[in-house]
């Protein structure tokens, strides 16, 4: 790709990833491009349906999801690094509400996203698993904590101070209990 074209394409990343925080996944495109500072043609170049834009920026933030856990692996507080990440995701899940759905509901399914939610599940288990074996948090299904954390950011969707309290309410329950 060119230097302009791929700072073309990093602008309307951004931008989308911004009128999606903003109005969720029907933001309206032409207005992305406008703000990006292109030509709606630019936009569909790169992007030529709203589902292609939907996974690029879906994409972006499950591998910043996934590289931000991988860094936490190595964390001296283990419990302290399940929440954190934890955290950022159901922030996540808050911000974009609707990516991962519009995603979910396609008729195509992206082999990209789906195996970045798959790291993105690996890393969780990982986090936790490192937690349950140093004595931070009782043992625990996995995939029933990540639906958990999918839940708080459904339930608390436009409300991050509910998001931080049901997480602290989770985070109590997983808690590991010294006598």
């Amino acid at each position: 790709m060119r230097a302009d074209a791929r700072r073309n394409y990093e602008r309307l990343l951004d931008e989308a990833r911004r009128a999606f925080a903003e109005h969720g996944v029907d933001a309206s495109l032409d207005k992305i491009a406008q703000r990006a500072g292109v030509a709606s043609g630019t936009l569909y170049r790169h992007f030529p349906t709203r589902l292609d834009l939907v996974e690029a920026v879906l994409a972006g933030q499950i591998t910043e999801l996934g590289d931000l856990g991988r860094g936490l692996l190595d964390a001296a507080d283990p419990f302290d690094a399940l929440r954190t990440w934890l955290r950022a995701t159901i922030i996540h899940g808050v911000t974009y509400r609707g990516l991962a759905a519009a995603m979910m509901n396609s008729a195509i399914r992206s082999d990209l996203v789906s195996g970045l939610h798959a790291q993105l599940f690996e890393v969780g288990a990982a986090l936790l698993d490192r937690a349950w074996q140093a004595g931070a948090i009782v043992a625990v299904d996995e995939a029933d904590v990540l639906k958990m954390a999918g839940g708080i950011a459904w339930a608390a969707q436009d409300d991050p101070a509910q998001a931080d309290r049901l997480l602290a309410l989770l985070m109590n329950g997983l808690a590991a209990r010294r006598p």
